[in-house]
């Protein structure tokens, strides 16, 4: 008869578990660590007030004492720290291609700031802006084909607003159809009225009633 029984396996001995002592710091390594803590905290602090420094005093540039930092054009102030071209653009009625082509007339280059320009500069500009209907070319105005003379200008400032307000006055005067709807106070150009620009006394929908004597007939 043959053994069927397995030969003995080694049986692993049970490890014994050691408990790892925490270390014991000493004072002076205790006193270290603290003063690390209070040195990057300290850091920190002085980082934050330093940006903080940054936000609140932006860098001032001496420009000189000939620097003009308010310009008057066509009854409007510019800045002075703006380049020409973008300057003039703060004058209502004048985009950045109107602008370019009144700076390129007067010979100025672009990218000059607005307050190093001489006043005989300033003056040449105010020329060329009073004279642009004249000066620019038909498609680059902004009032063609005038009601009473059918001329080409150029409205620069609060002459816009006069002019658009005379002008509506004329339309609500021949009776058209632009000017109805701009004297019953309604949109002019095709827009829809039902769902929005709902001005004044909006009561919303309001259901129709029937009168009592339909009501009562129907009982019956």
């Amino acid at each position: 008869m043959e053994d069927k029984s397995e030969p003995n396996e080694k049986i692993p001995k049970e490890e014994k578990i050691t408990e790892e002592k925490p270390e014991t710091k000493t004072k002076e390594e205790i006193k270290d660590l603290t003063e690390q803590t209070e040195t990057k905290e300290k850091k920190k602090l002085k980082g934050k007030q330093k940006e903080e420094e940054k936000k609140e005093t932006p860098k001032k540039i001496d420009r000189g004492p000939d620097f003009k930092y308010i310009v008057r054009l066509s009854n409007t102030d510019i800045n002075g720290a703006k380049s020409v071209a973008y300057g003039l653009t703060s004058v209502k009625g004048i985009g950045l291609h109107m602008a370019s082509l009144i700076v390129d007339q007067s010979g100025i280059n672009r990218y000059t700031k607005v307050g190093d320009l001489n006043d005989s500069q300033i003056e040449k500009l105010q020329q060329i802006i009073n004279n642009l209907s004249n000066n620019a070319p038909g498609w680059m105005l902004n009032h063609r084909k005038d009601y009473e003379t059918g001329k080409n200008f150029h409205f620069v400032g609060n002459d816009i607003a006069t002019r658009l307000r005379d002008e509506i006055n004329i339309m609500k005067k021949i009776g058209s159809y632009k000017g109805v709807r701009h004297g019953l106070g309604l949109r002019v150009r095709g827009q829809r009225t039902s769902s929005n620009g709902r001005r004044g006394l909006a009561l919303g929908v309001s259901k129709k009633r029937e009168p009592a004597s339909s009501s009562s007939k129907s009982s019956k």
